[in-house]
């Protein structure tokens, strides 16, 4: 498996394209403003863009999937809560995706939001806002759960094999990716010695400010990113 990450420098996501020898690809939280170069990307490839997997609905930026979806014909993937129109897919925990030589694990982690996925993909893991480096999501908006949270970290990330890279949707400090034992010893939010009461106390002490596009990116991408749909 080939993996392609990319970034947006105005909402620090991180937009990953995947693809297997024979050109099968899917891409997973793209931004509407990076359109147009992953497109060429797409195209330089030479891929076959089979789906667009989103791991849950953002509030930081307006997902591209709408626009993928129209140029190059592919499905639109959601994990099973998430309530959006447009979607072709919604998986459930634990179900698998499978594009040519790709298997793509759907795990559900909910938390920041209560449909949030993580993507398990050979060696790597891609957390969406469930879990960054050194950092976890926010979990005071759109259903997040400092509880669920905790458990989707501790007892479905924090289980699986030390040596899975983990790859974030968003890292403010240039990281791109890290691993599952590298986290459970130096997780700043969330470690092995983090208690659930030290958690969710934590949590709430945190004075986080209001998303920007917040009143924009949801109800577009309630849509799959149709901005049409919410005018």
């Amino acid at each position: 498996m080939k993996i392609t990450q990319l970034f947006d420098r105005e909402s620090y996501t991180y937009t990953y394209l995947l693809n297997d020898e024979n050109k099968n690809a899917v891409i997973i939280d793209p931004v509407k403003e990076q359109f147009e170069r992953d497109s060429f990307i797409i195209d330089d490839l030479g891929l076959t863009l089979h789906f667009i997997i989103e791991t849950h609905i953002h509030a930081d930026h307006i997902t591209s999937a709408y626009l993928l979806k129209k140029k190059f014909n592919s499905k639109i993937v959601y994990g099973d809560k998430n309530e959006v129109k447009g979607a072709d897919l919604f998986l459930k925990d634990g179900e698998i995706l499978r594009v040519g030589k790709l298997e793509l694990k759907i795990i559900h982690t909910p938390g920041h939001t209560a449909g949030c996925i993580s993507v398990f993909a050979g060696k790597n893991v891609f957390t969406g806002d469930t879990l960054f480096i050194r950092g976890a999501g926010r979990t005071d908006f759109q259903g997040g759960s400092a509880q669920s949270s905790f458990d989707s970290i501790k007892t479905k990330l924090y289980r699986l094999p030390d040596e899975t890279v983990v790859f974030p949707a968003h890292d403010y400090k240039g990281i791109t990716s890290s691993t599952i034992k590298q986290e459970k010893k130096w997780n700043q939010s969330i470690n092995n010695g983090t208690s659930l009461d030290d958690y969710i106390k934590s949590e709430l002490k945190k004075d986080r400010p209001y998303p920007k596009k917040f009143d924009i990116a949801v109800p577009a991408n309630t849509f799959c990113g149709d901005s049409t749909k919410t005018a």
